[in-house]
């Protein structure tokens, strides 16, 4: 078994999530989730599974939105929860945002 430097971290350093933001698409998924059921963070992570998953908005499922950089993995909610706090936290201007289109559109 290797051993750890004494100097070595226990844990890898976090990376910094505070400049880490979505794109303005995945924005404007979080702010559909959030007109949806105007919860914050954990609540609204349950409306953004059910929308995923009944792909409402602009059809997008599980997939897409992983390609787009979203998952709903354990290891991925650090990242998510700090986006969704940063949209949540600036003022959203209804003429920048994309509209959903109903799925199947």
């Amino acid at each position: 078994m290797p051993e750890r430097s004494a100097n070595a971290p226990a844990r890898p350093a976090s990376p910094d999530l505070s400049r880490d933001l979505p794109s303005p698409e995945i924005a404007a998924f979080i702010r559909y989730c959030h007109r949806r059921r105007p919860v914050g963070w954990p609540e609204i992570y349950d409306e953004m599974c059910g929308v995923a998953a009944r792909q409402e908005f602009n059809g997008w499922g599980h997939d897409q939105l992983a390609a787009r950089g979203v998952t709903f993995a354990l290891p991925e909610m650090p990242r998510l929860a700090a986006w969704v706090r940063a949209v949540l936290a600036e003022p959203a201007d209804p003429r920048s945002a994309p509209l959903a289109q109903p799925a199947g559109a």
